[in-house]
């Protein structure tokens, strides 16, 4: 026992000690932020069942790292850069994590889930009553996915990284993570991370910049009226096997996901409640709970304190951001448009983070106008941003891969 000291019996502390400064430092930012994460999560600032786990995972990681051999450190989580097979098959039987990152992270296999679940709670008669205006609203609240590029081929980054790293300007985590492992697998694990963080702006801080460029007189504009033809259940179910088939036809790479999201659509719409009770409960559920608690694990100090990752967390708010506003200036047209019928803050629901921007103005436009009702609108818009932004994910992965 006198040879045992401190240090050694405790290696977290050990480990922490041991690290040169910015690595310690790093790790104990991030497990403060885990921290802020869980805290924000718990209060509703930011969505409660990605950022929970995330920051439960974010704070036990850099927490948790221990000396593995000749004074390697590492963790029991996850090991996200392993290639070698032989090594992989080992890890597979060490991390308890590892399992859920290879096989169903890292293939792609987590984001389909998610999106079929996403595709039950999605209503395409929104979309359908209103496609002109719907489709056009998700364009403009795309201006990010599509400037953001440019700009990161002048910081520096290579045409993949930059079209990985400018998918984030659409909100859409699933395509987010789809891309980056596609087009930049070598960056696929802070671009995501930063997606993923980032996608918290959307709840934390897009209602500060509506309420700064849109006046409450504005804000208030009730749409109850506009209730648009009525759509049979028929006439969706149609529009969904059509849509999937096309779009599946246009861009097979991102089949997978074009597949997933009308699987729920479908299945919604065909009224098997069974199924969609699966979908919508069980595997979003559980796909957003693992998908939270591993984009955590991923985020280890070693891994997100490359000097690349900066630009990437830059990058990742310019390019949100530019859309946002994209989508502002969208509603603005089409307020001018109609003659001031529309409400101008259905633009940033184009921003395809279903349904959170949705919900955001609805809430906004309550605040302003408790008779207010945007809500049908902007779930088309919603809507029509998911697709669009998996349009322009194909697109850019079908010219640069």
């Amino acid at each position: 026992m006198d040879g045992i000291n401190f240090l050694d019996l405790f290696q977290g502390i050990a480990t922490l000690v041991a690290s040169e400064p910015k690595i310690m430092f790093g790790r104990i930012f991030l497990m403060l932020l885990g921290f802020l994460l869980i805290y924000l999560g718990s209060k509703n600032i930011l969505e409660p069942l990605l950022m929970i786990p995330m920051g439960l995972g974010m704070s036990s990681v850099n927490a948790g790292v221990m000396f593995l051999e000749a004074k390697k450190m590492g963790t029991l989580f996850v090991d996200p850069l392993l290639s070698d097979p032989i090594e992989l098959m080992n890890i597979l039987q060490i991390n308890w994590l590892q399992p859920i990152y290879t096989l169903t992270f890292s293939n792609g296999l987590i984001a389909c889930l998610v999106f079929m679940g996403i595709g039950v709670l999605l209503d395409v008669g929104y979309v359908m009553a209103r496609p002109f205006q719907s489709m056009f609203i998700a364009l403009c609240a795309e201006l990010g996915t599509i400037a953001v590029f440019p700009i990161a081929v002048a910081l520096g980054l290579t045409e993949r990284e930059a079209a990985a790293v400018a998918t984030i300007g659409g909100a859409d985590g699933p395509m987010v993570l789809f891309t980056s492992l596609v087009l930049a697998k070598h960056l696929f694990v802070p671009i995501t991370v930063v997606g993923y963080l980032y996608l918290g702006l959307t709840y934390g801080a897009y209602p500060y910049l509506i309420k700064w460029l849109i006046p409450r007189h504005l804000r208030g504009i009730d749409m109850s009226a506009d209730q648009g033809p009525k759509i049979s259940r028929a006439q969706k179910l149609m529009f969904a096997v059509v849509a999937c088939t096309l779009l599946c036809l246009l861009f097979p790479v991102a089949a997978p996901l074009f597949f997933s999201l009308f699987v729920g659509v479908t299945v919604r719409e065909s009224g098997i409640t069974e199924f969609s009770r699966m979908l919508g409960d069980t595997f979003l559920y559980g796909a957003t709970f693992f998908l939270g608690l591993t984009l955590g694990i991923l985020c280890e100090a070693n891994t997100l304190l490359d000097p690349t990752v900066l630009k990437l967390l830059l990058l990742g708010v310019l390019a949100l951001t530019i859309s946002a506003l994209g989508g502002i200036l969208g509603g603005y047209i089409l307020y001018f448009w109609t003659g001031g019928k529309f409400n101008p803050m259905i633009g940033i629901a184009g921003v395809s983070c279903v349904p959170t921007t949705a919900k955001v103005v609805q809430k906004l436009a309550t605040e302003a106008n408790p008779g207010a009702i945007i809500l049908p609108q902007a779930l088309g818009a919603n809507i029509s941003g998911v697709i669009t932004t998996a349009i322009i994910a194909a697109v850019y992965v079908s010219v640069l891969r």
